[in-house]
């Protein structure tokens, strides 16, 4: 994808810090099959991320992002963050300013499904991808969808997991995360982290601000998401494969947690 150095027309200076050479305030980065660094990394540029097919998480501070296919993801500049995904294939395009109107819109992290006026001006954009030199149309037209952005924003908090600050609750996370098609007693749960039924309960929500059922709830949805972002199941499959024990009992608690229908994703490339 990149060399050892340069990536996403960044030079990686040392392992996870980069340095911007480019004279130009954006440029787009646009990739089929993009490859994923295991680490943190911090730029000066922020960034918009756009899932052109698969999906990917997001770590930044004490939060996990999902990010669909075509949803979109701002993160601002000089936040620690990395990426991972299990999916076979992610085609992602980022897209990385030199600078951003003074609104607090782009001050924080914000997850949102891009609208299809938004994703035809990405599209339009790929044809500038990996070009870092001047280029008056190019500058204009990225201009033009880094100012769009508030209007086009209805973010969706539910694409969020919160992670624990207490450690001793870190590998009950990790728990629920391999096991979510399962049935998940909570007695067996307060048994792994040492703690009485109440007891957990009450720390996880202190934690996490969501109780551990809604967590097991959310966690279910998303893993589901993964699975409708690769096009290769059927609803009641992925219903049954993320534990639910029908179609319907899956479709009511994903549109709980999405606001929205769930539906089997199509492919669409870039270009």
């Amino acid at each position: 994808m990149q060399n050892a150095m340069v990536k996403c027309g960044l030079t990686e200076s040392n392992k996870g810090n980069y340095t911007d050479d480019s004279p130009i305030d954006a440029f787009v980065w646009y990739e089929q099959n993009w490859k994923h660094d295991d680490y943190n990394h911090v730029h000066a540029r922020a960034q918009l991320s756009f899932v052109a097919e698969g999906y990917q998480y997001f770590h930044i501070d004490n939060r996990i992002y999902l990010v669909p296919q075509n949803h979109v993801i701002w993160i601002p500049s000089n936040l620690l963050h990395k990426t991972s995904t299990e999916a076979p294939v992610v085609d992602l395009m980022i897209i990385l300013f030199k600078e951003v109107p003074t609104a607090d819109f782009f001050e924080k992290v914000h997850i949102f499904a891009a609208p299809t006026v938004l994703k035809e001006m990405l599209w339009h954009a790929s044809k500038w991808s990996q070009n870092t030199m001047e280029n008056e149309e190019q500058s204009n037209f990225l201009r033009a969808i880094l100012t769009s952005l508030p209007s086009f924003c209805s973010d969706n908090t539910s694409l969020q997991i919160p992670v624990p600050a207490d450690e001793r609750l870190l590998p009950l996370c990790a728990y629920i995360n391999t096991n979510y098609k399962y049935t998940l007693d909570i007695e067996v749960m307060a048994d792994k982290v040492n703690m009485s039924k109440r007891h957990l309960q009450r720390t996880f929500k202190q934690e996490t601000g969501i109780t551990l059922q809604k967590y097991i709830q959310l966690i279910r949805i998303l893993k589901s998401m993964e699975f409708i972002g690769m096009g290769r199941y059927t609803l009641t499959e992925i219903a049954f494969m993320v534990g639910y024990n029908s179609l319907s009992a899956f479709t009511n608690s994903y549109k709980a947690i999405t606001k929205t229908k769930a539906n089997v994703a199509r492919r669409h490339i870039l270009g």
